[in-house]
């Protein structure tokens, strides 16, 4: 795997936050006390976009690191709107720099798969970053294995490495297990993912009647509307009343608890809402426990479909 370290040395933390909410959903003194937060149980890496809520996240995110710049992997990500040509991914990841107040940022994503643009325009262009000490990582969001297998043979020819993917994943989002998550082991790519919780379904508050981005958002309802998602969601609920831990914290542990040790970006709107998913980091997840929160919901089928074999 890839050491990913901290521009002074540190190896990166097994959780990341991510800062999606900051700006909007969580104002500025909230953003505050979840990044202090963090920090007092030593995460130091944060996640953020070029878009999100319109770049006020990275805006605050550049305010609260910088005291501590050398200490912190950061993380943004170019490249979701206008596409993955050259001319876009420079003139966001500029807007992304000074926001951020940082020269230099430590991990730069290819938000997502661009089939307009010819990936070593992409590439090359990433590379130019790179050889400018503009980034130290490199990484692709929301890729396909075989996209991402096609990015890592065309970057050889740049001799850029893809050290990190960010896929979705999550008790309820498993597709990952099927070819992202072994193909990264094996090609030494650091696994960074998002949405542990499900966009929320997994905290429980849905089956108690809360209201969040699946009631509100019609993009969320829409990526967690099956009926599977849901049944899953309160047989967590029940499984966690039964041995007293919160939902949230059995669904981050579990995420981490793969056998490629990926890195789950956890994320709230509050301090109060984050408490359970920090918790995560205590819980010794055994393999009795891991295989009963599994058994929730269906396991993907193999990338061959020959069930009978697995």
């Amino acid at each position: 795997m890839p050491i990913i370290t901290t521009p002074n040395g540190q190896m990166t933390s097994r959780y990341s936050f991510g800062t999606m909410q900051w700006g909007l959903q969580a104002d500025a003194r909230e953003a505050r006390a979840l990044y202090d937060a963090c920090r007092e149980v030593d995460i130091n890496h944060f996640d953020t976009a070029n878009l999100y809520c319109g770049g006020k996240s990275e805006e605050l995110l550049g305010i609260f690191s910088s005291n501590e710049r050398e200490d912190l992997i950061v993380a943004t990500k170019v490249g979701y709107d206008g596409g993955a040509g050259r001319e876009n991914l420079l003139v966001q990841f500029d807007k992304s720099r000074m926001r951020l107040g940082m020269d230099m940022v430590d991990v730069l994503y290819l938000h997502r798969f661009d089939p307009e643009t010819p990936i070593k325009e992409t590439l090359e262009t990433f590379a130019m970053l790179r050889d400018e000490g503009k980034i130290r990582f490199f990484g692709l969001s929301n890729f396909a294995a075989w996209q991402a297998v096609h990015a890592i043979h065309e970057a050889c020819h740049f001799d850029l490495a893809i050290s990190m993917m960010q896929p979705m994943y999550s008790l309820v989002k498993r597709q990952a297990e099927v070819e992202i998550l072994p193909m990264c082991a094996e090609m030494d790519i650091k696994v960074v993912s998002y949405s542990p919780l499900g966009g929320g379904l997994l905290t429980g508050k849905y089956a108690v009647g809360g209201t969040g981005r699946l009631s509100e958002n019609d993009r969320y309802a829409t990526r967690y509307g099956q009926n599977y998602m849901h049944d899953a969601a309160k047989g967590l609920m029940q499984l966690g009343q039964d041995i007293g831990v919160h939902p949230a914290t059995l669904a981050v542990a579990w995420v981490g608890r793969h056998w490629s040790n990926p890195i789950p970006i956890i994320s709230a709107r509050t301090v109060s809402q984050l408490n359970p998913s920090l918790a995560a980091l205590d819980l010794d997840m055994d393999d009795e426990l891991y295989t009963q929160l599994s058994k929730l919901t269906p396991a993907p089928p193999p990338a061959t479909d020959r069930i009978e074999e697995t």
